[in-house]
């Protein structure tokens, strides 16, 4: 089977053992209790476990959520062959990072690297062989050309997401698909509520991944005469992120494109109506508190604000 190396990164040391600066994916875990023997050692098996963990982390690194990636893409990833080399045990408590990378992809497989750390120390290492195949008849199939270039890209360190800012027409179908998912059908939020009619004269910023597929979303509405909010404040809302890829800050990106483009339209100010249980996300992007806690939709929201000053502009603030 022809393969081709997807990275000039050396797989292993010079000794053969991976380091874990390799590893652009990692994946932290702690050992629970479940997982130890009487002398609170991780029981062998549990090792593999933590690799098939790893690789929930690293296609949500690549900003692709599996199930709607593996249909666009046509088919599926089945394990071939799996190889564990044990050098030092994980005891009971221990915070580890798994570390996975595609070393090699092969016409039908990918065959990743997998190194376990508690700190810089090499626990277990070993490598894990998958094959794309059709998913009715586990039949292989050649690994299509997309999938290729999203691992390539993602082990050279590119960006997996693109973040476009433009108007309802334009953005709209991947919006609503998104805000659908998560307002309507994961949070319960009734539909009518979702879809207010404000969206044809608001800004739209979508985060797309490199199969295409829209992963965050956000808008910002313009302040002033016939709606809420005052003259020259941006109201940002509609904040959605696939709960698929959520933590790795597709999110961060659409806020700050929507804070530039208020501060580009001259905006002074910027409010938004946060759930709860989101504050501190949007006081990491420079936001504060205003006012009391409050109900909307039947969840505890927060009125935040950023004022859009110099440094904003400059792009000092929000990096």
């Amino acid at each position: 089977m022809p393969s081709t190396p997807v990275t000039s990164v050396t797989a292993v040391t010079a000794e053969g053992r991976p380091r874990r600066a390799q590893f652009r994916c990692l994946h932290r875990l702690r050992v629970r209790w479940a997982e130890v023997d009487m002398q609170k050692i991780v029981f062998n098996a549990h090792y593999l476990m933590y690799a098939d963990n790893a690789m929930g982390e690293y296609w949500r690194q690549l900003a692709v959520p599996y199930e709607a990636g593996m249909h666009v893409l046509g088919g599926e990833l089945y394990v071939k062959k799996a190889e564990v080399e044990y050098h030092a045990s994980a005891r009971l408590d221990d915070v580890l990072d798994v570390g996975l990378r595609c070393v090699r992809m092969g016409t039908t497989s990918l065959r990743f690297a997998f190194g376990i750390f508690c700190g810089d120390r090499l626990l277990v290492s070993g490598e894990l062989v998958y094959v794309f195949a059709d998913p009715a008849s586990q039949t292989s199939r050649p690994v299509p050309a997309a999938l290729r270039a999203l691992v390539e890209r993602f082990g050279a360190g590119e960006p997996m997401v693109e973040v476009r800012v433009g108007d309802w027409a334009t953005l709209g179908p991947a919006a609503s698909a998104l805000r659908t998912e998560v307002f309507v059908a994961e949070q319960g939020i009734a539909a009518a509520l979702e879809q207010d009619g404000r969206d044809a004269g608001a800004v739209h910023a979508v985060a797309y991944n490199r199969l295409g597929l829209p992963v965050a979303t956000g808008r910002l509405l313009q302040g002033g005469p016939g709606g809420p909010g005052a003259e020259g404040e941006g109201l940002i809302g509609r904040m959605a992120v696939d709960r698929a890829v959520r933590g790795q800050g597709w999110g961060r990106e659409v806020l700050d494109a929507l804070v530039q483009a208020a501060t580009g339209r001259g905006d002074g100010l910027v409010t938004l109506h946060a759930q709860a249980t989101a504050e501190a996300f949007y006081r990491r992007a420079g936001f504060s508190v205003v006012g009391a806690p409050y109900e909307e939709a039947g969840i505890p929201h927060v009125t935040m604000q950023r004022s859009l000053g110099a440094a904003t502009k400059s792009g000092a603030a929000g990096a």
